[in-house]
């Protein structure tokens, strides 16, 4: 029995499988909780595939919904969606990481592990003090937050102190965690035009999405950018030039759409194409209607969504780093040179290896599951191309037909949204036992490429 026992634990050391096995305990919790009849308005239990899409939702802070926020689901179960989100926006190793701290007072070496897999700390020695970092970073940003929002809910729209902290708080943790579930069914499209609103929820997704090594080295250097790592060199540029290009392109195509830019007046067309611009990070918030706007603009948010965000932070998609890394590598490439060099840094081939293994999975899951929901649903494919992009960026963002969606092609978002925020490379080590070492090199030979 002892034999037994072991053998199952050695299958369980890898920290990528840790990370996985910890979702998915966190998804199951979720899901039994929202099934119980208190987590609904009606006093009805909620259905399997609902109750499971919405906490795998919830979890993997993406944001689709296939049922209203606030009309189905009763405080307690808006409670324990916010709960979700912010377990795991933080992640489930870093949470069981700082619980051993606080408990132990020490990390035993397995432990220190699985936390470095996922706060992606770049020694396993600083992994105490990252966590710690990583929790009080995110407490006082979501307060900052909730501050703002509860503020302004109050004084510009009158809801009563208590109603607006319960609003501000769920908003800040949902916007700092890139979640993107909202308590109004349309959104954030009331508040448009509301810079307090927007640009606040705004600046909580950004920084969020950055990552928390970036944060922490532009705290610490913010003065002098010379001296930043080629990590944060990358995200920051690279979130930059999207979050630009991005508005300019919402602009452009948006401007004379009489059902979204078209009816605002000029600065509120700059708020709400900046905004735009910034949910594809990877947040589901919206404050203009995704079911009316272009094809064009559909195309432009499914390549911001399919980016995303920054390493180690609350962002999905296959990451900035990755774009940004590859692109260098086909600049490289197209110079002829052998190696390639960021900031006078030479970048090691296996992180050349990992952004192109990325890259080239994601492109595959999301044709798969294109072609899979194409046949499942009637809709078109642009429609289909955006809710699966969606789902594996762990966005939320929407045209309007996840709800109408069969249950079999919501169980595929709900797989989607897995493993977009576990990552392709993370499950695909979880599943193997073990690493495979080659002992031995065999001949080299050339082969026509292209």
């Amino acid at each position: 029995m002892k034999v037994r026992s072991a053998a199952f634990l050695d299958r369980f050391q890898h920290p990528a499988q840790v990370v996985t096995t910890g979702f998915g305990a966190a998804i199951l919790i979720g899901t039994v909780l929202l099934m119980l009849p208190i987590a609904t308005t009606s006093g009805d239990s909620a259905g399997v595939v609902t109750a499971l899409f919405t906490a795998t939702s919830a979890v993997c802070v993406t944001g689709l919904v296939v049922v209203d926020t606030e009309s189905h689901w009763s405080v307690f179960g808006e409670l324990v969606i916010a709960g979700l989100i912010q377990v795991g926006g933080l992640g489930i190793m870093t949470l069981a990481t700082l619980f051993t701290v606080l408990v132990a007072g020490r990390l035993g070496l397995r432990a220190r592990i699985a936390a470095q897999a996922e706060t992606k700390a770049l020694s396993m020695a600083d992994v105490r003090q990252v966590v710690r970092k990583v929790v009080l970073f995110s407490l006082t940003c979501e307060a900052a937050v909730a501050a703002v929002l509860t503020v302004r809910f109050m004084a510009g729209y009158g809801e009563p102190f208590g109603r607006a902290v319960y609003l501000g708080v769920f908003h800040a943790v949902s916007a700092f965690n890139n979640a993107g579930f909202a308590l109004w069914p349309d959104s954030l499209m009331r508040f448009v035009t509301d810079p307090w609103i927007c640009l606040t929820i705004a600046a909580a997704v950004i920084v969020g999405g950055l990552g928390f090594p970036v944060m922490f080295e532009l705290f610490r250097s913010w003065r002098r950018p010379r001296i930043w790592s080629v990590l944060t060199r990358l995200t920051v540029v690279v979130t930059v030039i999207l979050l630009i290009g991005g508005t300019l392109v919402f602009l452009v195509t948006e401007w004379r759409n009489p059902k979204t830019l078209g009816a605002i007046d000029d600065p509120g067309k700059l708020l709400a194409a900046f905004f735009a611009a910034v949910m594809p990070r990877t947040a589901g918030f919206n404050s203009l209607d995704i079911a009316q706007m272009y094809p064009s603009s559909w195309l432009a948010t499914d390549l911001l969504m399919f980016i995303g965000g920054g390493s180690a932070g609350t962002a999905g998609g296959i990451k900035v780093t990755t774009f940004g890394l590859l692109a260098f590598v086909i600049w490289a490439e197209l110079r002829g040179e052998s190696r390639v060099n960021i900031s006078h840094r030479r970048l090691p081939e296996s992180a050349q290896r990992q952004a192109v293994a990325i890259v080239v999975i994601s492109i595959a899951l999301v044709a798969v599951s294109t072609y899979a929901l194409l046949v499942l649903t009637p809709y078109s494919l642009d429609k289909v191309l955006f809710e699966v992009v969606s789902a594996f960026g762990t966005v939320g963002l929407s045209t309007g037909i996840t709800a109408s969606t069969t249950p079999v092609g919501q169980l595929l978002l709900v797989l989607l949204m897995f493993v977009g925020r576990i990552g392709p490379l993370t499950l695909g080590s979880a599943l193997a036992l073990k690493q495979r070492t080659r002992r031995y090199e065999l001949p080299e030979e050339r082969v026509i490429v292209g």
